[in-house]
């Protein structure tokens, strides 16, 4: 299955919930999610009748979008998750979903999307122990520092994404330091630190199936 091309907003009209996908644009007015919020395609206004399943697919759905991320990726990280020795199979999948070098860019104000975030990675913006990473799919671990590149802290682009997200909030499992531009991952999220509306023991339940 290729990633989804087409129109972004249509995928938070399908999940009927922001996904926050546009970055700052979902803020205000002009997201579309604001004017119609109902699925789209010519039945989308109508009523169904959600089954059991039909909610453990949507709440699955949903957390793939959210990230980014492709099925068979996705199917992956919730493997691991079970595999992990303490915590919940749900919350471990998010948890190892935050942990992403492209969420952790998002997450600091790197970028203004997950979207731009994975794109900044591709292009070597950023390093992760002094290295340069490349790869938006890279896991984090606990005591890594991440950081932006420093040909990049002059790039153009860079200075007006850290200027718009100045003001967002930095995880309280991530330790910034703006003045070196990095910061140090001290944590792994715990579940109230994801701000994910979602039920991830529905995503549990229909792959236990």
């Amino acid at each position: 299955m290729a990633r989804y091309t087409g129109a972004v907003c249509r995928l938070c009209r399908r999940e009927g919930k922001k996904l926050f996908l546009k970055g700052e644009r979902c803020y205000t007015g002009k997201c579309a999610f604001e004017r119609r919020s109902y699925a789209p395609g010519q039945h989308g206004q109508g009523r169904k009748k959600i089954s059991e399943y039909g909610l453990q697919l949507r709440a699955k759905q949903q957390v793939r979008r959210y990230y980014g991320v492709l099925e068979k990726q996705f199917r992956s990280y919730y493997v691991m998750a079970t595999k992990m020795k303490e915590g919940k199979k749900g919350e471990n999948l998010l948890a190892i979903l935050e942990s992403r070098l492209d969420n952790i860019v998002y997450r600091l104000g790197w970028a203004s999307s997950r979207a731009e975030a994975r794109q900044l990675v591709v292009h070597n913006h950023f390093s992760v122990n002094g290295q340069k990473v490349n790869i938006p799919s890279y896991l984090v671990k606990v005591g890594d520092v991440v950081s932006i590149n420093e040909k990049s802290r002059n790039s153009a682009k860079i200075k007006v994404i850290l200027e718009a997200n100045g003001s967002r909030p930095v995880p309280k499992w991530l330790e910034a330091n703006n003045e070196k531009f990095e910061a140090k991952k001290i944590a792994m999220p715990a579940r109230e630190d994801i701000d994910l509306d979602v039920e991830e023991t529905l995503i549990v339940e229909l792959y236990s199936k």
